[in-house]
């Protein structure tokens, strides 16, 4: 690439319009560019580095024994509805009607498809275990994109699927993939951990993430001090029930005029906070649920939708709370007319305070006995300090930004589409799946999140668009030319991925830009190579180290390998 004649930029300007650190740099490297909401090109250095990443996955992939394929991303409907996920997408799926009113789905994932597939070779058991993948486009219609190329509505994944006759080939399989991402991840060089997590609309009976760690991650990773526990918080139990031996007093009802949140109720009756009840009113596949945690709290959806088997859950509106006669800012489970769900802390504690379904009004002294419930379940978030559910450890917090996860499928798939075998005995089972994703823009993103300065980005030799970038201070002087000219081809004859500046701008300006876009080794070719010598700085070091031209080819080899 040579830079006086090649398509790049970088901008000068602050980027506005991006909330993350990856995203801003990204954007202002010229290696992405914004061209809607959730939606980025890859400008030609950004392509470069998802192309190295898709090289490292595609090669651990291919060594764990799986065959590369290729899916439409245009899937009809019927595929989703016959497993059950057009509604469990929900909105996030994107339709579209061709021209005779036929319903598609631009696709979010392809379980379904590579379950069909599949059926062209899948007769006998003979025929069992294989991995397949591909490397492509997915869309999922996000209700906030945000954090760059973290959470966007058009981005590529490697998605495997294995298939097997049974849990323990599963078994096999889910290791063999297990490991391959161990592999790729080290290789990129990510700091990163596993947490067990959500099986979510994907289904089946286990998920495990790959959480690249950073301070801007999505996802809350709960960890312990003394043992290996790690989860996702969304699916992380709550252990931290203390039985209360505390005498039930008599139901009292006070005036809170006003008073419409627990901090003020709190302030106002000088309560603890762990000693208070609140009331979340919740829309749950359009049915008005209210449900009661303790007032420290937080209300963890991902667990309600599981106790209650259901698919979308949000705030209720003002129509639908009408439906009962919850007061909002006073609702409390006594006398309430409405579905009440309990969190299982709650039904341990004794002479708390909540809402008196009466404007202005809470109770003080109530107890469980005082109110009747439909469904009792862990439905809240962890806290730190909390104690770990497997070792009685205290738990602590990460985030981490999602870049790969792996599910066992079990036979949801091939039951719903009729992905069968026959076994020794002539016998018609279900085929068993596992299902294993990796996001090409989420590991771009995380690296850069965990590898840049007050400069720019910092790339890891074997992703960075280019090895390195031959700067000549002066393009007009013939003898700089001359040996840039001769050492960028040199170096990409060997192997060596070299990018040459010979743009008409200040050196000041030619530095800032390499150190933007975060090339590894900069070559620095100036009025010295008169005398035979050059510069090598790092990208990485603050200093540069003065080299003998005849020197540079073997020094910068050595850079390169390490």
């Amino acid at each position: 690439m040579r830079l006086s004649k090649d398509f790049f930029y970088t901008i000068k300007e602050n980027i506005a319009d991006e909330d993350s650190t990856s995203g801003k740099l990204l954007v202002k490297s010229g290696m992405i560019k914004k061209v809607g909401n959730g939606i980025y090109a890859k400008m030609p250095l950004g392509e470069r580095v998802a192309k190295k990443v898709s090289d490292i996955v595609r090669k651990n992939m291919n060594e764990a024994g799986a065959s590369e394929l290729r899916m439409p991303s245009l899937l009809p409907m019927d595929v989703f509805e016959k497993t059950g996920r057009k509604n469990a997408f929900g909105p996030s799926m994107f339709k579209l009607n061709d021209r005779y009113n036929r319903e598609y789905a631009l696709g979010p994932t392809h379980e379904e498809l590579f379950a069909i597939a599949a059926m062209n070779k899948v007769k006998s058991y003979r025929d069992l275990h294989f991995t397949t993948y591909q490397i492509g486009p997915k869309f999922r219609d996000e209700v906030r994109p945000r954090l760059g190329l973290i959470r966007t509505r058009e981005f590529t994944m490697k998605d495997a699927y294995s298939f097997d006759k049974d849990l323990e080939g599963l078994d096999e399989s889910y290791k063999k993939m297990f490991d391959a991402y161990h592999k790729i991840f080290k290789e990129i060089g990510l700091d990163y951990t596993v947490v067990r997590a959500d099986t979510g609309v994907m289904g089946g009976l286990l998920s495990e993430e790959f959480q690249a760690v950073t301070n801007i991650g999505e996802d809350i990773l709960v960890m312990c001090d003394k043992c290996d526990f790690s989860s996702n918080i969304e699916i992380s139990p709550n252990a931290t029930i203390t039985e209360n031996n505390e005498e039930e007093k008599e139901l009292q009802l006070v005036e809170t005029l006003g008073k419409h949140t627990i901090e003020e109720v709190c302030e106002y009756l000088k309560l603890d906070i762990k000693n208070t009840v609140k009331a979340m009113l919740m829309n749950v596949d359009n049915e008005l649920v209210i449900l009661f945690i303790r007032g420290d709290r937080e209300l963890n959806e991902t667990k309600v939708l599981k106790l209650l088997g259901a698919s979308e859950i949000g705030f209720a509106n003002d129509e639908l709370i009408a439906t009962s006669n919850a007061v909002p800012g006073y609702t409390g489970p006594i006398g309430l007319n409405a579905k009440i769900v309990v969190d299982n802390e709650v039904l341990n504690m004794k002479n708390f305070c909540c809402g008196a379904n009466k404007e202005n009004y809470h109770y003080i002294n109530a107890n469980v006995k005082d109110f009747k419930y439909d469904i009792a379940g862990d439905i809240v978030n962890v806290k730190e300090g909390d104690t770990c559910p497997k070792c009685g450890g205290k738990l602590y917090f990460k985030k981490g930004i999602e870049v790969g996860n792996t599910f066992k499928l079990g036979t949801k798939y091939s039951e719903s589409l009729g992905l069968t075998y026959l076994d020794s005995d002539n016998k018609s089972y279900p085929v068993v799946m596992g299902s294993y994703g990796i996001g090409i823009e989420r590991i771009i993103s995380a690296v850069v999140e965990q590898n840049n300065d007050e400069k720019g980005i910092i790339w890891p030799m074997n992703i960075a668009p280019y090895e390195v970038t031959i700067v000549v201070i002066n393009p007009k002087d013939e003898e700089q030319m001359k040996v840039g000219e001769n050492l960028y081809n040199e170096l990409n004859k060997l192997g060596i991925d070299t990018m040459l500046d010979d743009r008409a701008e200040r050196p000041g300006v030619k530095f800032n830009d390499m150190d933007l876009i975060g090339i590894p080794v900069r070559i620095t070719i100036g009025k010295k190579i008169n005398d035979g010598m050059l510069e090598i700085k790092m990208r990485n070091e603050e200093n540069a180290t003065e080299c003998k031209l005849e020197d540079a080819i073997e020094k910068v080899k050595e850079i390169v390998s390490k």
